[in-house]
């Protein structure tokens, strides 16, 4: 059973953007906003995070006293995600578990070193590592010209668990750590407009020839239920469709409302043309919060933020949500 936490804390480690600029709500803190709490002397870049394309998040629900952290993803590669760690502060000691929300290499590619940082600081112990069995296969994109460009492989089971990682893989929801969390099982596809990742192709189970991939079933959301709130879901591509996310979302929980969606929503590039179908779509679930980020693309931000006015929190690097 997923039980109602007092107050969630998000961290957005990785992220495409960098702004410290924008104006945010009271509920969000800044890169710098927060840097200069902890006691920044000297305005400089040497301070600053680094943004990339990709995404993670670190998350920790606090609940009857007690404190449950979960990080959500790595974004694309170590050099970033450790930068990035060390100039926030972030204590990665108090990681309890790591999920990745699908196979692709821009969530994946920090997987290896974040469980080597975190089992550096928490004495050792294994990390529960959340998994789905199709993240594994070899993945790539298909031109017009029938052209194959290969995706980074998503960490092997072997290599995580090599780095610290006790791996959990199965297709199956799950509520963990002392049921804080929520991670869904495999998100059932019912809008019309809402199609995956076009082009996208996977080995074969022979791995002599190539298949239609364009569905990402691998792709999970995580959720977590805040006192006075609601479900706060995070989506961190949204190949589902975020609209099917949020579907998801209240068939899994049709007593509790939705109060914020943060993530990915894969609105840019060859998905920019569902940008209304999505923008209404969204329109029944009467969010309270929209944190837009990595693959949203700024067309589709500028209209749900014409939509939905200051619901629309974009997110970018180094900042901080409490709920």
């Amino acid at each position: 059973m997923l039980r109602v936490v007092d107050r969630l804390d998000i961290a957005i480690l990785v992220d495409n953007v960098t702004d410290n600029l924008s104006s945010v709500p009271s509920f969000v803190e800044t890169e710098l906003s927060s840097h200069w709490k902890r006691g920044m002397r000297l305005l400089s870049g040497k301070c600053l995070c680094c943004a990339a394309h990709g995404l993670s998040c670190l998350i920790t629900a606090h609940a009857k006293g007690s404190r449950h952290t979960l990080l959500f993803d790595t974004g694309p590669e170590e050099w970033v995600f450790e930068r990035n760690i060390t100039r926030l502060g972030v204590d990665l000691a108090m990681v309890d578990a790591m999920l990745l929300s699908h196979g692709h290499w821009d969530h994946a590619g920090a997987m290896p070193r974040a469980l080597q940082m975190i089992s550096q600081l928490n004495g050792g112990r294994d990390v529960l590592t959340y998994m789905h069995p199709g993240m594994f296969r070899t993945r790539a994109l298909k031109g017009p010209d029938g052209s194959i460009r290969l995706m980074e492989d998503v960490p092997s089971v072997a290599e995580l668990t090599q780095n610290g990682a006790k791996v959990i893989c199965t297709t199956e929801p799950q509520v963990v750590l002392d049921g804080s969390f929520f991670i869904s099982g495999e998100i059932p596809r019912r809008t019309s407009f809402e199609r995956g990742f076009p082009g996208q192709h996977r080995r074969t189970e022979d791995g002599q020839g190539w298949e239609p991939d364009e569905l990402l079933m691998d792709e999970r959301f995580l959720a977590v239920n805040v006192s006075g709130k609601g479900l706060i879901v995070f989506s961190a591509c949204s190949h589902a469709g975020v609209v099917n996310v949020l579907h998801h979302a209240r068939e899994c929980f049709p007593e509790t409302p939705i109060h914020a969606v943060l993530g990915g929503f894969h609105l840019s590039g060859s998905t920019e043309t569902v940008i209304p179908e999505t923008v209404e779509g969204l329109r029944e679930f009467e969010l309270k919060v929209i944190a837009a980020a990595h693959c949203t693309g700024w067309r589709a931000v500028a209209a749900l933020a014409a939509a939905f006015g200051q619901a629309v929190v974009p997110a970018s690097v180094g900042k901080r949500y409490t709920f």
